[in-house]
């Protein structure tokens, strides 16, 4: 025992004099004049990244750093080296750190940090006068190893919290690998993202269906880059002409479907509810009424279809009540996934607030408390793929990550993000809008048995023939009804 320490010890400073060497040696290389000016850099977190990125800041004459010390708010780890590197402190001393060392960056080395944490080191960076970086999450970095190449400035992504999702490939690869896979509304933002998680699952066909012809060109070159337009990959259909969805169904006969094709505008949707009925109600009743043969029929909901209060929430709710319905019918499995605001979808918060700091402002926000589930496309995608995976039929799977963020902060630290001047304006909450999201409807309890991002609610089915009728019919106010109508009680001659 006592000689494994003194090898450890050995090992440990043959590496620090290793590290010494490899300064001394990159400082005096070369005519006296071009030496490499590094920036000193101080990291935030001590886990197994920053040991890997202080490596490669030491070693690859590539890198751009000096790393001076380590902050870490472990006890534990207070006068361990890294790779050579001191830890010398907690976030408690960040800023007498960056004096002592002359440092004039903090590198941010988390991967799963929530966003609470970035934004308050960030803080006491900015405070300290220095550069606030980070290091990509895994998802980013492609395959290769982290490396000092990869240090880049804060995305507004990464104030929002950088979230690690467990999942289980093995489940989700068992319903996707080999299987005919249809996914609606492959051209917008969830759609297009599906497609692209699911391609990497090996499905025996992937079947992109939308009404948009650009967008479908676009989806099929993210997820092929050598595809042509001429592939039977593609389709041009609107899921609003049963018609057309039948032949799609009865020539390609998926045996697993993604529902994403949706409209979700709210306030457009507000003054016209006609057409979510025909596309978010109707569309959806076409696909059901087409997938007697599927294994599996997912149905992407949304947050505010729990105890809705919009014409977005109501047709919403609807389509979960629907499928539960068609569970009962068909032989397959029927779910429905509900999650919150996708970043970067179309209409989105962060593209809406993004457009407005290009314009040079203002910034409108409904309002100053007002608060949103915010993930990443990327992250509602995987946990969306995990959903389909575990989620029993004629169920909704509510998607939770994170905890809501004030959106009048989003657009502060956008604002900041950007280096400009720009103005936030509140304007007032829109029709059918709510203060603060709601995951759960009245009676539907937070149970997460299988994952623990992910709660099973009991969805009540719906009579499709309720859902029949001329469009003058259909107001928010008969929406509302629908929506609350027992799953035994028919409507009135």
């Amino acid at each position: 025992m006592v000689r494994r320490q003194r090898d450890t010890r050995s090992e440990n400073l043959l590496y620090a004099l290793g590290v010494r060497y490899e300064r001394w040696r990159r400082e005096h290389a070369g005519a006296p004049g071009r030496r490499q000016l590094k920036e000193r850099a101080v990291l935030f977190g001590g886990g197994s990244a920053a040991r890997t990125l202080l490596h490669s800041m030491i070693f690859d004459a590539r890198s751009r750093f000096d790393p001076v010390g380590v902050l870490d708010d472990d006890p534990a780890l207070r006068g361990e080296r890294l790779a050579g590197v001191a830890v010398i402190g907690s976030r408690a001393d960040l800023a007498a750190v960056v004096e002592r060392t002359r440092a004039t960056a903090v590198i941010f080395t988390i991967g799963n940090a929530e966003g609470s944490l970035v934004r308050r080191i960030r803080a006491l960076a900015l405070a300290a006068g220095v550069r606030f970086l980070v290091v990509p999450e895994t998802s980013e970095l492609l395959g290769h190893e982290l490396g000092a190449q990869d240090i880049r400035e804060v995305r507004i992504t990464d104030l929002l919290g950088r979230h690690r999702i467990a999942t289980d490939a093995g489940a989700i690869a068992a319903g996707l690998r080999g299987k005919r896979v249809l996914v609606t509304g492959a051209g917008g933002e969830i759609g297009s993202e599906l497609c692209r998680q699911i391609h990497r699952f090996e499905p025996a066909e992937l079947i992109m269906l939308d009404h948009d012809e650009a967008a479908l060109q676009a989806v099929q070159l993210s997820v092929d880059p050598r595809a042509e337009l001429h592939d039977p990959s593609v389709v041009l259909a609107d899921v609003r002409d049963a018609g057309r969805v039948r032949e799609v169904f009865r020539t390609r006969e998926p045996e697993v479907v993604f529902h994403a094709a949706a409209l979700h505008h709210q306030p457009l949707l507000e003054r016209h509810p006609g057409e979510a009925v025909k596309t978010n109600v109707l569309g959806t009743l076409a696909l059901l009424e087409a997938s007697a043969g599927v294994e599996l029929f997912v149905n992407v909901s949304t947050a505010k279809a729990a105890d809705p209060v919009s014409v977005l929430g109501y047709t919403k709710r609807i389509t979960e009540r629907l499928t539960a319905g068609f569970d009962q019918r068909w032989p397959g499995r029927f779910v429905s996934v509900r999650f919150g605001n996708a970043l970067g979808a179309r209409g989105s918060v962060l593209t809406t607030f993004a457009a407005q700091i290009a314009d040079g402002g203002p910034i409108t926000v409904t309002h100053p408390e007002v608060t949103r589930y915010l993930m990443t496309t990327q992250e509602a995608v995987t946990l969306l793929l995990q959903a389909a995976a575990i989620g029993d039929g004629g169920e909704a799977l509510v998607l939770q990550l994170g905890e809501p963020v004030r959106i009048a902060d989003l657009a502060r630290d956008m604002a900041e993000l950007s280096g400009r001047p720009i103005d936030i304006v509140h304007t007032g909450l829109r029709p059918g809008e709510k203060l603060g999201e709601t995951l759960f409807g009245p009676g539907e309890a937070d149970l997460r048995p299988r994952h623990p991002l992910i709660a099973h609610v009991p969805v009540p089915v719906l009579d499709p023939s309720l859902v029949r009728g001329p469009e003058a019919q259909w107001d928010a106010g008969a929406l509302a009804d629908l929506c609350a109508t027992p799953s035994e009680q028919t409507r009135a001659a």
